[in-house]
Formats: C-alpha cells, sequence, structure tokens
C-alpha cells in the first residue's frame, strides 16, 4: 500500500472520529483527558521500556547528546505529562465561544463562534513527549490528531498512543481521533503534508532543518514553529546578580530546547566588571563559551578560556552546554545584533532603566520578550496553557507558545427570519 493511500485512510478515520469530539460536551473531554492523565502514570513502567529501546538506539546510532535528552523520558517527566493534561482538564473550554455577536438592520444576528480545525497534522523529531501534549491539547480543542514522529522514538510513540487509547474505553469519543502516523519511510511524512482537503492543518516541531522542509514540501495550511537563537541582554543597568541567575538559568536549565539562550549581549560599559563574573559563571556550569574578540581579550586577561567566534556562531542554535558571547555599545545594538542573527523566538532583556526596557521591549520582533526574567519562561506550560504544541515564531493568530485556543478557527452563524439579500 502506498503511503498517500495510507494517510487517505487515516485521515478520512480520523475526520470522521472527530465528530464524536465535535459533539461531546467540554466536561467529557475534561474527563477523557483525566482518565489519559491516569493510564499514563498507571503505565509509567511500559512507557519507560519503550523509551529505553530508543534510547539504546539512537547511542548505538551516535544520535547527539541534545537529540538524546529531548528523546529520554524519565519518572519525573512522564508524571509531569500526567499534571500538565489535568492543568489543561481545568482550563476553560475554547470551542463555542462567541467572539462577536451583532445584530443588522435587516433583523439578521450575527454571531462569530469557535470551532475546531478537524484534522490536525505534527510532524515532529525525538520529543515523545510531543505526542502527549499534542494529543492533550488537539482533544480538548475538539481536533482529530494525525502524530507523526521521529523513527528514533518509534517504541516511546506507539506505546504512548496505546496507552492513550485506553482512556477512551467507556467514554463517546472514539479512540480514532488519535492516529500514530508509521515513521520508518519518509513517504508517510511527505503523505501527510500533501494531503490537502484530507488534512486541515500541519505543525512541524523539531529542528530549523525539519521546519524548513515542512514549511517548503506542505500543500496543506501550516503554523509555522520556530528556531530559538535567544538571547541574554544586560544593559549597563543590570542588577548583576540577578543577570548572572537569569544568564545561567536561560542557558543551562535544559540547553537542548528551543527557549535557551544561545548568545548573551553586554552592554560595553559594563564589560570591564560583568563579563569576568559571567564567564566564570559559564565556565563552572561547564559552558562552552565563543567570545567576539573584545570580550576574548578581557578573557584571556582574566585566564578564562574561550574560542573566538565565527561569523556562524552567532546564527548557530546550540542545543548543548556552548554559548556566544558580544559587546554591545548600548540597547540600540544589542537590538541590531537580534534583528541580525535572531529568529523572533525569545529575547530576554537584564536592566532597571525603565527606558531601556521599554526600548527593547518596543523594538524587538519576536514571539516572547523576557524583562528581568529567564528566557526558560516561554512555555505552555509556565504561561499557564498548561501545555503547549509548539512554539509559533509566525505573525499569524498564533504566535508563541500555542494552546487550546490557538487550535480553534471560527464559524459565522447567520440567524434569521425568512430574509433574503435584495
Amino acid at each position: 500500500m502506498s503511503a498517500t493511500t495510507i494517510i487517505s485512510d487515516i485521515a478520512k478515520r480520523a475526520r470522521l472520529a472527530a465528530r464524536t469530539l465535535s459533539s461531546s460536551t467540554g466536561a467529557e473531554r475534561n474527563q477523557l483527558l483525566l482518565n489519559i492523565a491516569d493510564e499514563l502514570e498507571k503505565n509509567l513502567d511500559l512507557i519507560l521500556k519503550a523509551n529505553q529501546l530508543d534510547m539504546d538506539a539512537a547511542k548505538n546510532t551516535g544520535i547527539s547528546s541534545a537529540l538524546q535528552d529531548r528523546l529520554l523520558l524519565t519518572d519525573k517527566r512522564i508524571k509531569e505529562m500526567a499534571t500538565a493534561t489535568r492543568d489543561i482538564a481545568k482550563l476553560a473550554d475554547p470551542l463555542g465561544k462567541v467572539l462577536v455577536e451583532r445584530n443588522l438592520e435587516n433583523g439578521l444576528n450575527l454571531k462569530q463562534k469557535s470551532v475546531p480545525f478537524g484534522v490536525v497534522g505534527m510532524v515532529y523529531e525525538a520529543r515523545p513527549n510531543v505526542t502527549v501534549d499534542a494529543a492533550v491539547i488537539l482533544i480538548k480543542s475538539g481536533n482529530a490528531a494525525l502524530l507523526r514522529g521521529s523513527s528514533t522514538a518509534t517504541h516511546s510513540n506507539k506505546v504512548l498512543i496505546e496507552v492513550m487509547k485506553k482512556a477512551f474505553i467507556n467514554t463517546k469519543i472514539s479512540g480514532e481521533v488519535l492516529q500514530l502516523i508509521p515513521a520508518d519511510d519518509r513517504a508517510t511524512a511527505t503523505a501527510l503534508l500533501t494531503a490537502r482537503g484530507l488534512v486541515d492543518l500541519v505543525i512541524p516541531r523539531g529542528s530549523a532543518q525539519l521546519i524548513r522542509s515542512v514549511v517548503d514540501e506542505a500543500t496543506v495550511p501550516t503554523i509555522e514553529t520556530g528556531a530559538g537563537v535567544c538571547h541574554v541582554y544586560v544593559d549597563k543597568s543590570a542588577n548583576l546578580d540577578k543577570a548572572i541567575a537569569i544568564l545561567i538559568n536561560s542557558k543551562c536549565d535544559r540547553p537542548s530546547v528551543c527557549n535557551a539562550a544561545e548568545t548573551l549581549l553586554i552592554h560595553q560599559d559594563i564589560a570591564e566588571t560583568f563579563l569576568p563574573l559571567a564567564l566564570n559563571a559559564l565556565t563552572t556550569a561547564g559552558v562552552v563559551i565563543n567570545a567576539d574578540s573584545k570580550s576574548k581579550v578581557i578573557a584571556d586577561k582574566v585566564k578564562i578560556k574561550v574560542n573566538l567566534a565565527s561569523e556562524q556562531s552567532w546564527s548557530t542554535e546550540y542545543g548543548s552546554l556552548e554559548i556566544n558571547v558580544a559587546q554591545v555599545s548600548d540597547v540600540m545594538g544589542a537590538i541590531d545584533h537580534i534583528a541580525k542573527y535572531g529568529t523572533n523566538h525569545t529575547e530576554a532583556i537584564v536592566a532597571e532603566d525603565k527606558e531601556a526596557i521599554s526600548i527593547f521591549t518596543s523594538l524587538n520582533d519576536c514571539a516572547a520578550i523576557m524583562v528581568n526574567a529567564s528566557t526558560r519562561f516561554t512555555d505552555g506550560g509556565q504561561m499557564g496553557f498548561g501545555a503547549e504544541i509548539g512554539i509559533s515564531n509566525q505573525k499569524l493568530h498564533a504566535r508563541g507558545p500555542m494552546g487550546l485556543e490557538q487550535m480553534t478557527t471560527t464559524t459565522w452563524i447567520v440567524s434569521g427570519n425568512g430574509q433574503i439579500r435584495q
């Protein structure tokens, strides 16, 4: 059977099953999410065993440490997935909201209501937690989910889907709304991306290369998530203790994820004072440092090893314990650097000067701006969405962490009493 036929069959079954979602109540969908959370915890050992198979294969094939971290499931991470699922169940129902209502002079009543997209495809790499995050967000927002993970997470994703489908037993919602797309053949990804008319939306999540290939190939509408070349700018007005804590958390808390910082920008007026503190903290945390020539001079003085950054360094998303360091003339210098090398994801400023903060927040063209806070807060869970289906760098209806509301579209309902257009 061809990949196109496989995807066509899966999408048709998912669309039919989606009717059971669109006709369900918010309470019924919430209960299903609570069931899923329970099943994840009940089957923790089963999930960990499957994930270990994927981890063993990843190590044998030499996959990078960053991707291994994204692939890894632990007791803690699975329990966090269950907690996030319960948190999403507590959120307001995104469906059936009346966004606009008005009466026209001809007596017609207009209502714009939130409704599901229908059938949503996900194409993602390594991270099996996305299988759960995407599933529960799409279920609660009334959408069927076609989930196409990578071959590196085959065992983990298969078991997670099997576990979640147990939660549908004795509910009115069909388990067919969750579909795992085979990942052993790249042709299935291409077929998903080109299933226009069968799939309503595709969301890629992963490396810049994956996202670009999805956007380039897809004929199905896409919401583009983006790479995270994120910056921390330390202004001359910054509290240096705050700056060090924010820097280390932004870079080191979990360096493999897209909201980790990749470049530290320092106001040149405080470089002699702040740079040795920052370099020492980064080195102590095991971070490899690539510095501009001015910063390397200071590093050499204090005998801290750094590499000289190349032009390519500034636009690299490392996903590991590696960072760039550069001096800038002022807040406008930081903005210019970010505009040239950033990816419109998350930018942070550490400053006490209100004018510098105002300039930074008004001129930075990105999905999220952190003021005296870590870049790691650009996250659906941290922002109160329960979880996220991805972080969008686009400027369409969805930007930043995408939760329930971003997975809905709208319908106009026009009610009359026999009116005809003259």
